[in-house]
């Protein structure tokens, strides 16, 4: 517990002090009683006015202790914090559904993702998808539920077939440039090669370090045949194979080289993960040490109970003692 204003205490007892001189009339001659019906009542009051002056100093105390402005302190709160804009590059392209990487790369993706943007509540994070087409799921934004949520309803089918990363890296270029923010990120995952678009990958990623945004590629998938499933048939669900290592490993780490980053190729969720990791801790949040307190103030009560209790004392005084005039 802690005081705002501890010299007001004297102030409380000051006016306490003086409250007491008045109720007790210490500088005034008493009347004297002589019939005996009247020495009874004087008694009477006598004890009651006793009884409100214990009352009217106990009000007095809560009081001054309000006025001290008792309070404790709960939490700090950082201020002045320095955050990085992460734009999260994501390729939705059919192959994403393949199972060489249980249950398949697109869930282990969204899954490590998520983990990942977990590990950075202080941050502006945007979500941009691509497959044929590109779209941005989700602007900059620091709510990490709404980021966990969009992350996790990402799915494949609505943009089309294709990979177009060059067209998905300059989308999510054009979201940091407009952020002023000092230190934004791009974080690209794909597991194919780019065959359509309006941009090469290349082109985009000169347009990533024109603004200074680092790039950091990752190619998720086996060097082994995968399985993509295409539909159900008589027998169950239906696969087409797609051959192993078909990631542009030497375009993607071209383009992290270019902008600064780093090229990782993920071949397993472990590996994945530990990319991840290596990129949280690359670009590790940096707090300026600034903090505002926020305090649970506790006056409030002891002021409530010394009104109280001093306006109960005066209404007496006046209405059942008669004590003033």
């Amino acid at each position: 517990m802690e005081f705002k204003t501890p010299l007001f205490l004297w102030f409380g007892v000051i006016v306490g002090l003086l409250w007491a001189v008045d109720y007790l009339k210490l500088f005034i001659k008493s009347p004297l009683y002589y019939p005996l019906q009247e020495t009874k009542k004087r008694w009477f009051k006598v004890g009651v006015r006793a009884l409100l002056f214990l009352m009217g100093l106990s009000a007095w105390a809560f009081l001054s202790y309000a006025l001290m402005q008792p309070r404790k302190a709960q939490k700090f709160n950082p201020s002045n914090i320095e955050v990085n804009d992460i734009i999260l590059c994501i390729d939705v392209s059919r192959s994403m559904l393949a199972e060489d990487i249980k249950p398949n790369r697109l869930e282990v993706a969204k899954d490590r993702i998520r983990e990942f943007a977990r590990m950075r509540p202080t941050d502006r994070i945007s979500v941009v998808i691509f497959s044929e087409k590109v779209f941005t799921l989700l602007p900059l934004t620091t709510d990490p539920a709404l980021v966990d949520q969009v992350l996790s309803e990402i799915s494949i089918g609505y943009l089309g077939s294709g990979t177009n990363i060059g067209d998905g890296l300059a989308l999510s270029v054009a979201r940091a440039v407009n952020s002023e923010t000092k230190n934004k990120v791009i974080v690209l995952l794909t597991d194919g090669v780019a065959n359509v678009g309006t941009m090469t990958p290349l082109q985009a990623a000169e347009e990533a370090k024109k603004f200074g945004i680092k790039v950091y590629t990752i190619g998720l998938g086996t060097d082994e045949e995968a399985r993509i499933p295409v539909g159900n048939g008589v027998f169950g669900t239906q696969y087409q194979l797609i051959p192993g290592g078909s990631i542009d490993y030497k375009t993607l780490k071209e383009m992290s080289d270019l902008t600064g980053g780093k090229f990782y190729p993920a071949k397993s969720n472990n590996a994945l993960k530990d990319i991840l990791d290596d990129i949280q801790k690359l670009e590790k949040t940096e707090i300026k040490v600034s903090h505002k307190i926020v305090y649970d103030e506790k006056f409030y009560i002891f002021l409530l109970w010394g009104v109280c209790l001093l306006g109960f004392v005066e209404f007496s005084r006046r209405f059942f003692l008669k004590d003033v005039a």
